[in-house]
Protein backbone atom coordinates (compact mmCIF):
# COMPACT_ATOMS: atom_id res chain seq x y z
CA UNK A 1 0.00 0.00 0.00
CA UNK A 2 2.50 2.42 0.90
CA UNK A 3 4.89 1.20 -1.65
CA UNK A 4 1.75 2.16 -4.41
CA UNK A 5 1.60 5.72 -2.79
CA UNK A 6 5.17 6.37 -2.47
CA UNK A 7 6.64 5.05 -5.94
CA UNK A 8 3.87 5.00 -8.25
CA UNK A 9 2.20 8.32 -6.36
CA UNK A 10 -1.09 7.08 -6.52
CA UNK A 11 -3.98 8.49 -4.59
CA UNK A 12 -4.81 6.81 -1.22
CA UNK A 13 -8.52 5.96 -2.76
CA UNK A 14 -6.43 4.16 -5.83
CA UNK A 15 -4.15 2.26 -3.54
CA UNK A 16 -6.62 1.12 -1.62
CA UNK A 17 -9.11 0.20 -4.74
CA UNK A 18 -6.10 -2.08 -6.26
CA UNK A 19 -5.62 -3.61 -3.29
CA UNK A 20 -9.12 -4.26 -2.80
CA UNK A 21 -9.63 -2.69 0.81
CA UNK A 22 -11.00 0.44 2.51
CA UNK A 23 -9.20 3.70 2.91
CA UNK A 24 -11.18 3.89 6.37
CA UNK A 25 -9.08 0.58 7.07
CA UNK A 26 -6.06 1.72 6.05
CA UNK A 27 -5.91 4.57 8.22
CA UNK A 28 -7.16 2.97 11.22
CA UNK A 29 -5.22 3.48 14.19
CA UNK A 30 -5.91 1.04 17.85
CA UNK A 31 -6.81 2.90 20.52
CA UNK A 32 -6.04 0.20 22.29
CA UNK A 33 -3.96 0.21 25.62
CA UNK A 34 -0.81 -2.48 26.28
CA UNK A 35 -2.33 -3.36 29.72
CA UNK A 36 1.51 -3.79 30.93
CA UNK A 37 0.15 -3.59 34.83
CA UNK A 38 -2.39 -6.56 34.23
CA UNK A 39 0.17 -8.61 32.44
CA UNK A 40 2.73 -8.00 35.50
CA UNK A 41 -0.06 -8.82 37.65
CA UNK A 42 -1.14 -11.82 36.15
CA UNK A 43 2.68 -13.09 35.58
CA UNK A 44 3.14 -12.54 39.07
CA UNK A 45 0.31 -14.80 40.22
CA UNK A 46 0.81 -17.28 37.77
CA UNK A 47 4.00 -18.55 39.69
CA UNK A 48 2.33 -18.43 43.33
CA UNK A 49 -0.48 -20.28 42.88
CA UNK A 50 0.17 -22.29 39.46
CA UNK A 51 -3.33 -24.23 39.56
CA UNK A 52 -5.61 -21.26 39.08
CA UNK A 53 -6.86 -20.71 35.72
CA UNK A 54 -8.17 -17.44 33.92
CA UNK A 55 -11.84 -17.89 35.85
CA UNK A 56 -10.36 -18.18 39.28
CA UNK A 57 -8.32 -15.31 38.50
CA UNK A 58 -10.61 -13.10 37.22
CA UNK A 59 -12.74 -13.65 41.08
CA UNK A 60 -9.32 -12.83 42.22
CA UNK A 61 -8.76 -9.20 40.67
CA UNK A 62 -12.47 -8.89 41.68
CA UNK A 63 -11.62 -9.03 44.93
CA UNK A 64 -8.85 -6.71 44.73
CA UNK A 65 -11.15 -4.21 43.31
CA UNK A 66 -9.98 -4.29 39.31
CA UNK A 67 -12.78 -4.41 37.20
CA UNK A 68 -11.39 -6.39 34.06
CA UNK A 69 -13.76 -7.69 31.42
CA UNK A 70 -13.26 -11.99 31.07
CA UNK A 71 -12.85 -12.11 27.71
CA UNK A 72 -9.97 -9.55 27.64
CA UNK A 73 -8.53 -11.35 30.48
CA UNK A 74 -8.77 -14.48 28.91
CA UNK A 75 -7.40 -12.84 26.00
CA UNK A 76 -4.52 -11.71 27.91
CA UNK A 77 -3.89 -15.30 29.84
CA UNK A 78 -3.54 -16.80 26.45
CA UNK A 79 -0.89 -13.98 25.14
CA UNK A 80 1.65 -14.93 28.37
CA UNK A 81 1.13 -18.36 27.94
CA UNK A 82 0.16 -18.82 31.59
CA UNK A 83 -2.29 -21.73 30.78
CA UNK A 84 -2.87 -24.59 33.27
CA UNK A 85 -1.31 -27.69 32.17
CA UNK A 86 -4.02 -30.43 31.26
CA UNK A 87 -3.24 -33.39 33.72
CA UNK A 88 -2.56 -37.02 32.07
CA UNK A 89 -5.12 -40.05 32.23
CA UNK A 90 -4.29 -41.81 36.00
CA UNK A 91 -3.22 -45.50 34.89
CA UNK A 92 -3.41 -47.39 38.12
CA UNK A 93 -5.82 -46.76 40.55
CA UNK A 94 -6.06 -49.46 43.18
CA UNK A 95 -9.15 -48.75 44.61
CA UNK A 96 -10.84 -48.51 41.37
CA UNK A 97 -10.55 -52.51 40.52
Amino acid sequence: MAWAIAEKSHSQRRACALVGIAPKTYRYVSKRGDDVALREWLRARAYERRRFGYRRRHVLLGREGIAVNHKKLYRLYREERLTVRKRGPQLSVPWAR
